[in-house]
């Protein structure tokens, strides 16, 4: 997805503010996944 950054202000870090996104992503993405896997751990061992 493109976006046009030509209008954007001369003081923002466009691309920190991109890396930034993917990290937070990156880390939710993980949180599920480990979220789901003690979920079904506390399935198989606790019932």
């Amino acid at each position: 997805m493109a976006v046009d950054l030509s209008g954007g202000h001369k003081d923002m870090d466009y691309e920190e503010h991109r890396r930034t996104y993917k990290g937070f992503l990156i880390g939710t993405q993980v949180l599920v996944v480990g979220v789901v896997v003690l979920l079904i751990g506390m399935l198989v061992f606790l019932v």
